[in-house]
């Protein structure tokens, strides 16, 4: 299934400005990767924000695509991340898969990885699907 999302304010977009970019696209597995480079924390590592703008991209993707094809919009009601390791360099990759894809909520479980495949943080979104603005 081919799912157009509208994309307003593409220059605005947090995940552009984060460097932020999609490898795969599929409700059951979406994939991004972020490099540490200009998402870091004054320590120089990777800012804890930075990977839950990474799992909140991902998961949220995954929860429009669902909504879609009920004609309704995804918003996120819930984010809780767990970090586990320091990121210092390179890219991290953020793997989003499902856990729940119901009519009026999505949950994702997101994965991020450093370079060598060590889990840095999990996440866990969860998003009410909605019905679409006037206009949208």
């Amino acid at each position: 299934m081919t799912v157009h999302l509208p994309i307003e304010f593409a220059d605005e977009q947090l995940h552009v400005r984060m460097g932020i970019e999609i490898t795969r696209w599929d409700v059951q597995e979406m994939i991004g990767t972020m490099p540490v480079k200009g998402n870091r924390q004054p320590f120089g590592l990777l800012h804890g924000g930075a990977n839950a703008v990474l799992a909140e991209q991902l998961g949220s993707l995954g929860s429009a695509m669902h909504a879609a094809q009920f004609d309704s919009i995804a918003v996120g009601l819930e984010l809780s991340c767990t970090h586990h390791r320091a990121a210092r360099e390179g890219l991290v990759t953020g793997v989003a898969r499902p856990i729940h894809l119901g009519r009026s909520t999505t949950t994702y479980e997101i994965v991020v990885t450093d370079e060598d495949g060590k889990r840095t943080c999990t996440a866990r979104l969860t998003c009410i699907i909605r019905p679409k603005p006037p206009g949208a």
